[in-house]
């Protein structure tokens, strides 16, 4: 489950490094500069704002238990559910990038590709565990950032004008800073970015189980900063690669109708030599592994130490709990994956997959971040005041997930603001109608529930 908090922070920082690293970033963010601006930039630059937040306020009180004592079972079931779901489609997205990155360079199914990837990266993590997925991340990481770097040289050959060229490319791209809500402007991004980044560092149980791993808190918090201070520059050279792949591609027909997700792979296939090309190849599937590895290992820790063991076998056999524990861990790691394959099943035919897995990633943290907020910011805040903020916050959540599809009379009713804009929402939601429920009981004298 965890490895006994003998891991040093550095080790610890690579592998949240490395689950930054996944398909996610090999693919979509190149796809996004490559088809539009460096806008999803911002996501990566509110990073270190939310490392300072959750280092120095929230990974004291990363125990997720506490939910449980403050509001009741209920708050950490939703707990686990938001997490779970939100693993579900983490896994899906991740393969999913994998697959196009691979049928761009083997014309193989995407399906076949998904589900081959799935049930080897499923049995990897059985054999494992945390310990063993901490030390391959770190590997893992180093080969995605070296494969990447190799990449920008290369561009930097093949551009016209060479690196000059690349960089007036990169300063000319439109970004939009207009106070828009309802597109993917800077400010959507940087909210969405601070918003979803803070609820990662600080309660994403992929993150927590690492902090339990490192040796003191004060490694635990040392590994946030390492792994935001790499990913910054580290995002910012995969979206150059966008922009570098942009330049090179001008004015060559043949490539006029490749897809903004699949212009890496296709740099990767035709225009790199065959080493090279699997050198990416290599460090594509070790983005994947590193990340997938993580939301199946937490995950089955979750299902167990959550669900298992408050719900269905409360009071285990003392002379056997070990071996039962083990059983349920792996049992549940071949449950997620096969989930995750599913989902990612789901996915073939989706848009850009940058946004398909910001929009999921914001829908299913369910506003979390508002109930947590709530239990270390409004200590008077009761049991009620918590229900009917989640459940306002959810249903805040469903309409605005769901409102863009209505039509004819009922278009009036339609969610104005950007998908990325779901979880800012829910999560104000949650935390200020508990808020505001709090004060209202304590003005009518009721007793906190």
């Amino acid at each position: 489950m965890v490895a006994g908090g003998a891991l040093p922070g550095w080790a610890v920082g690579m592998s949240i490094f490395g689950t930054f690293l996944s398909s996610n970033t090999f693919i979509g963010v190149p796809g996004q500069a490559f088809g539009g601006n460096w806008n999803a930039f911002v996501f990566s630059l509110s990073l270190p704002v939310a490392a300072f937040l959750a280092a120095r306020w929230w990974i004291p009180f990363y125990r997720r238990h506490h939910l449980e004592a403050r509001f009741g079972r209920w708050a950490r079931t939703y707990a686990v559910a938001c997490y779970l779901l939100t693993q579900f489609a983490r896994v899906g997205s991740i393969l999913f990038g994998v697959a196009l990155a691979m049928n761009a360079l083997t014309g193989w199914p995407v399906a076949w590709i998904i589900l081959s990837t799935g049930v080897v990266v499923t049995i990897y993590t059985l054999i494992g565990g945390i310990e063993a997925v901490i030390w391959t991340d770190v590997i893992q990481s180093v080969v995605l950032t070296v494969g990447a770097l190799f990449v920008v040289g290369l561009l930097i050959v093949d551009a016209p004008g060479g690196l000059g060229g690349l960089v007036e490319a990169a300063n000319s791209a439109e970004s939009s800073f207009a106070f828009d809500f309802t597109t993917s402007t800077f400010w959507v991004v940087l909210i969405y970015g601070l918003f979803i980044n803070f609820n990662n560092f600080g309660i994403d149980q992929s993150y927590v189980q690492r902090y339990h791993a490192a040796n003191s808190d004060r490694a635990a918090s040392r590994s946030v900063w390492l792994a935001a201070g790499l990913y910054l520059p580290v995002s910012a050279v995969f979206f150059f690669i966008g922009t570098g792949l942009f330049v090179v591609f001008q004015g060559q027909p043949e490539v006029a109708g490749v897809a903004a997700d699949q212009a890496f792979p296709h740099y990767i296939s035709t225009r790199l030599p065959a080493g090279a090309a699997g050198l990416l190849i290599a460090a594509l599937f070790a983005a994947a592994m590193s990340s997938i590895d993580t939301s199946l290992n937490s995950s089955a820790t979750v299902f167990l130490s959550d669900l298992y063991r408050t719900y269905i076998r409360p009071e285990p056999d003392p002379d056997g709990v070990e071996a039962e524990d083990l059983r349920v861990l792996r049992r549940a790691t071949v449950g997620v994956g096969v989930l995750g394959t599913s989902a990612a099943l789901l996915m073939i035919g989706a848009g850009s997959l940058l946004d398909v897995w910001w929009t999921w990633s914001g829908v299913f943290a369910g506003g979390l971040l508002g109930l947590f907020a709530l239990d270390r910011l409004a200590p008077r805040a009761g049991r009620a005041a918590a229900q009917l903020g989640v459940a306002v916050g959810v249903l805040v959540i469903v309409w605005m997930t769901a409102s863009p599809r209505l039509d004819g009379g009922l278009a009036m009713l339609r969610n104005p603001l950007h998908s990325y804009m779901v979880t800012v929402i829910g999560t104000l939601t949650i935390f200020g109608v508990g808020l505001l429920v709090s004060r209202w009981r304590r003005l009518r004298g009721a007793a906190i529930v």
